[in-house]
């Protein structure tokens, strides 16, 4: 039987959702899809394309930069640093309505630009921060709302291992979308920090100040404690993001400083030992596994789906949008979004990348700024069920004593979906906020 390429589209984009709902994991169902249509498309020949195209994947230096900064992110969740961080902060910041939440965001921001992984800057910031603000009155929803969104922001505010992804797939410098996402990372966290302060103002009983007597501490002690504990991520952010910015090393070289980096600190705080380091080393294995096995599976698929002709129906479906390019772009964006609902992050990059990355050539937006664009759409996709990552994530590492259910999470991080989005508008009409800091980079 013959089959046309816009069947062939139809087949393999919405067998992904089918499966993924249905309940199969990422990578068998699209490997699956790739295998069943790509028998079709090559017949015997599907065994060397699938080969070719795995292998051309796993051979990519800058990946090996993912499981370096896995290591470094967990390293540092068990080093104690951000606990020490977090109660700087809280004793500054608590006097205020709002100040935890405040205070959890910005200790997430600064997470982010060290640990880099949302798995371990969510459970963190939800077992840190979450108790301390239900239990002194805090609405269960905003707080956990300002938990999980910033927990998110690893996956964007550099080291972030999706730009690492994303940057060789579509062959743009991750250094460069390194520093491209940071001033976005930034406006993020501002707006995350200016909703919970006017709704605080707004709403005084969802956000009750902490009692003097739990934060009344001598002015030189709370400073000398806020400014000790800022001082270790400073020297892993300027061991990591410093020598990229001043040319001294590529983005994998860094990530292996930043491991080095983080062992030393876990030392120096004495949190270092046989079992923490095999604990490390587990998490590093499993998390760098699944990405390599989703990674592969889709690099396949995707060799499939442009073999089969079906990235030419995408393209002039795309390109043929009313509103030109800024028409097209929306289309992408929008659907990048819809998809955040129902598959992990991951396998949306490594399906969608290689699409994408030539229509925005087409359409001649920068490279730069049209993935730090995708990368921020794709913050939405850890709040937005079903799928929902960050959500669940939040859920199952709060203490259940505090009685913060599924319902009450998703409540709390729809104003911070409202804000992405209203960023990426921002970013869309200044693309020079993306594209001012990668300009000023030493090659």
């Amino acid at each position: 039987m013959e089959f046309s390429a816009e069947v062939i589209t139809v087949f393999m984009l919405g067998g992904i959702l089918v499966g993924v709902l249905s309940g199969f994991p990422l990578a068998y169902v699209i490997g699956f899809l790739g295998l069943i249509v790509g028998l079709y498309v090559w017949e015997e020949a599907i065994a060397q394309v699938f080969y070719l195209r795995m292998y051309r994947l796993m051979i990519n230096y800058v990946l090996l930069a993912v499981p370096l900064f896995v290591f470094m992110g967990s390293m540092l969740e068990r080093s104690g640093i951000i606990e020490r961080l977090y109660q700087a902060l809280y004793i500054w910041m608590g006097g205020f309505r709002g100040g935890l939440a405040v205070v959890t965001v910005m200790v997430g921001t600064v997470m982010a630009a060290t640990v880099g992984i949302i798995t371990a800057s969510v459970t963190l910031l939800t077992l840190v921060a979450l108790p301390s603000m239900v239990r002194r009155g805090y609405s269960k929803s905003f707080a956990a709302g300002a938990c999980t969104a910033g927990g998110i922001l690893g996956i964007l505010i550099p080291p972030s291992i999706m730009i690492v992804i994303y940057g060789p797939m579509a062959e743009v410098s991750v250094g460069k979308m390194f520093f491209g996402a940071f001033v976005p990372g930034l406006i993020l966290s501002i707006g995350y920090i200016s909703y919970i302060a006017i709704r605080s103002a707004l709403q005084p009983n969802i956000a009750p100040p902490v009692p003097l007597e739990q934060r009344d501490v001598p002015f030189l002690k709370k400073t000398s404690m806020l400014a000790v504990s800022l001082v270790p991520p400073a020297i892993l952010i300027l061991s990591v993001l410093g020598v990229i910015f001043f040319g001294i090393a590529p983005p994998t070289e860094a990530a292996g400083t930043g491991a080095f980096m983080a062992i030393l600190l876990t030392l120096a705080y004495k949190r270092l030992s046989w079992e923490v380091l095999r604990d490390v080393m587990t998490t590093t294995l499993r998390l760098s596994g699944f990405i390599f096995l989703v990674g592969t599976m889709s690099f396949a698929f995707v060799g499939v789906f442009l073999g089969a002709g079906c990235g030419e129906v995408v393209t002039d479906f795309i390109l043929g949008m009313p509103g030109g390019r800024w028409g097209a772009f929306g289309v992408i964006m929008a659907i990048v979004f819809v998809l955040g609902f129902f598959i992990d992050w991951i396998g949306i990059l490594f399906i969608m990348v290689p699409i994408i990355t030539p229509i925005f050539e087409v359409l001649g937006f920068h490279p730069v700024w049209a993935a730090i664009m995708v990368c921020v759409n794709l913050q939405t996709s850890f709040m937005t069920p079903p799928f929902a990552m960050g959500i669940y994530i939040c859920r199952g590492a709060a203490d259940p004593s505090l009685g913060v259910t599924i319902a009450d999470i998703i409540r709390g991080v729809i104003p911070y979906v409202l804000i992405v989005l209203v960023v990426i508008v921002l970013l869309a009409i200044f693309p020079q906020l993306i594209l001012w800091l990668p300009g000023q980079m030493i090659d």
